[in-house]
């Protein structure tokens, strides 16, 4: 539909959103892929249907020079079509080592707090043998990784800041060749005006986060509204309920005790740095319990499906699961995601009506006693 793009298929099963062109003859393969990637293949499928939707007869009617697009297949690939390969981190074959990486930063606090991509786990993915190459020098590296994926940015629990983490690794990855030309090279590439990490961390990551990786953010940035105050990176996909006690009561609870002793000590300014501190382990504690309007909700889960406070399913998504940390204001900058009605209606007997309202809020109460039944 509309720009009509063309990708190579494994074979996946497909609905008629996509039509599967398949060669009669294996050899035509890489011809045929380099015409369908033209604008001369789109035109002349135009002519034969000006449908939004283009039903699938009409791609074997399309006219095609076997021998022009042989030879230019021949010309750009001698050795047949390569192996998968890809830079880009949003892309589930992407090798995972920063240095090589189109937004570094972003990939070397991922894997700071532990975060891997699918294909360096697993062996029977189809990769380029350059792919293959970059993975096991990334784990050959032992790059420095948070066990708990927690990193707090200032120093707390007797851990060293993030930046300094960071810095860290970012050394390690890139070995005799770094220097502040390859960091401040890396600041550009992420877009950003800072001349250091830590002002990096501290005010543009989530923001950048967000925009490389489409509005679904997986290392969160949580803080207490204050630059000088509590602020931690977490690995969405280890924050569990543990993880957010530890969180809260440990990280943050030992931030409070330092923000108490300086109070008493007499120090400008720490009253506004507890205050601060107080209000957001208030406000993570609501989310711990999962009371309304702290609470995650699953459209497509029964009442006695739903979770009680803290306990999110990773296949529900980042974009329910983070719900309750938008409403509680704890993150570090907006992004797009909203809660609202999709198109279509829920099966018949839905609970939650023919509607599919994705913002319902639901009681502690009620789910416990659906769950009792």
């Amino acid at each position: 539909m509309a720009k009509n793009p063309s990708t190579i298929s494994y074979g996946e099963a497909w609905d008629r959103n996509g039509a599967m062109i398949l060669p009669e003859k294996e050899e035509n393969l890489l011809p045929i892929w380099e015409y369908s990637k033209t604008n001369h293949f789109r035109e002349n499928l135009r002519q034969l249907n000006q449908k939004l939707s283009i039903s699938e007869a009409t791609f074997q009617r399309i006219n095609f020079d076997i021998d022009y697009w042989q030879k230019v297949a021949s010309e750009k690939y001698p050795n047949g079509l390569p192996k998968p390969y890809s830079d880009d981190p949003t892309q589930w074959l992407f090798h995972g080592h920063p240095v090589k990486a189109e937004n570094a930063l972003q990939v070397a606090v991922a894997r700071l707090l532990g975060y891997r991509w699918p294909a360096e786990s697993d062996e029977e993915m189809e990769l380029s043998d350059e792919a293959r190459e970059l993975i096991k020098q990334v784990n050959e590296l032992e790059l420095p990784v948070d066990e708990d994926g927690i990193v707090c940015i200032p120093p707390v629990y007797s851990e060293l800041p993030a930046a300094e983490r960071l810095r860290q690794l970012l050394q390690q990855a890139w070995g005799d060749v770094w220097n502040n030309n390859v960091l401040a090279e890396l600041l550009e590439q992420a877009g950003s005006k800072k001349n250091n990490l830590e002002d990096w961390l501290r005010d543009e990551f989530f923001a950048n986060h967000c925009k490389v990786f489409k509005n679904r953010p997986f290392i969160w940035h949580i803080w207490d509204g204050r630059k000088d105050g509590f602020s931690a990176l977490v690995n969405y996909h280890q924050l569990d309920k543990e993880n957010l006690k530890k969180l809260i009561y440990t990280y943050l609870g030992d931030w409070i005790r330092r923000c108490e002793s300086k109070l008493k000590a007499g120090e400008s300014g720490a009253d506004g740095l507890l205050s601060a501190a107080l209000k957001l382990k208030e406000k993570l504690e609501l989310i711990l319990e999962g009371e309304s309007p702290y609470d995650i909700f699953v459209r497509w889960k029964k009442l006695d499906e739903q979770p009680i406070g803290w306990d999110p399913d990773l296949n529900d998504g980042v974009r329910l699961n983070i719900r309750p940390f938008v409403e509680a204001g704890v993150l570090r900058s907006r992004f797009n995601v909203k809660w609202g009605i999709d198109r279509g209606k829920n099966p018949a007997g839905s609970p939650w009506g023919e509607v599919r309202d994705n913002d319902l809020h639901l009681r502690l109460e009620e789910k416990r006693k659906a769950k009792e039944k």
